[in-house]
């Protein structure tokens, strides 16, 4: 990206009180979702300089560059703002884990999945036993 494209990205950037925005790093090739964490200004200006995965860490208050000390990088292929601009969608290719806890991805812990009551996941039943997926009828 240029200068004037980083700036122009920059500034559509809505941060919050902190001077934060949440990134979400995703598997360029599969999609697959990858991890969490904050970005400040700065951090996201030197990812989209460096093609690098850099982030702010809220406990240690500093910027940290993913892999930077476990070799687990991020190259950074695709950076999307969602229609608000409060939250950073990166599209990288990992090596190696993205998880602090050196899985792959920190969102592998399976939940109860949730079930409507119907054979068909696209439609709602009576007696319902988890939350609905849609919204007020009109």
């Amino acid at each position: 990206m240029s200068p004037d494209q980083i700036d122009d990205l920059l500034a559509r950037v809505r941060m919050n009180a902190d001077g934060l925005v949440p990134a979400i790093a995703q598997q360029w090739d599969t999609r697959e979702v990858l991890m969490m964490a904050w970005m400040d200004a700065s951090a996201l200006r030197e990812t989209l300089e460096t093609g690098r995965g850099v982030y702010f860490s809220r406990s240690r208050g500093e910027r940290w560059v993913k892999g930077e000390t476990s070799g687990n990088v991020q190259s950074v292929r695709e950076v999307r703002l969602d229609c608000d601009g409060d939250t950073v969608l990166l599209l990288v290719d990992q090596t190696g884990g993205a998880c602090h806890t050196g899985d792959r991805t920190c969102f592998d812990a399976v939940g109860e999945q949730w079930s409507s009551g119907t054979a068909d996941p696209g439609t709602s039943g009576a007696g319902s036993s988890g939350p609905s997926t849609r919204g007020p009828a009109s």
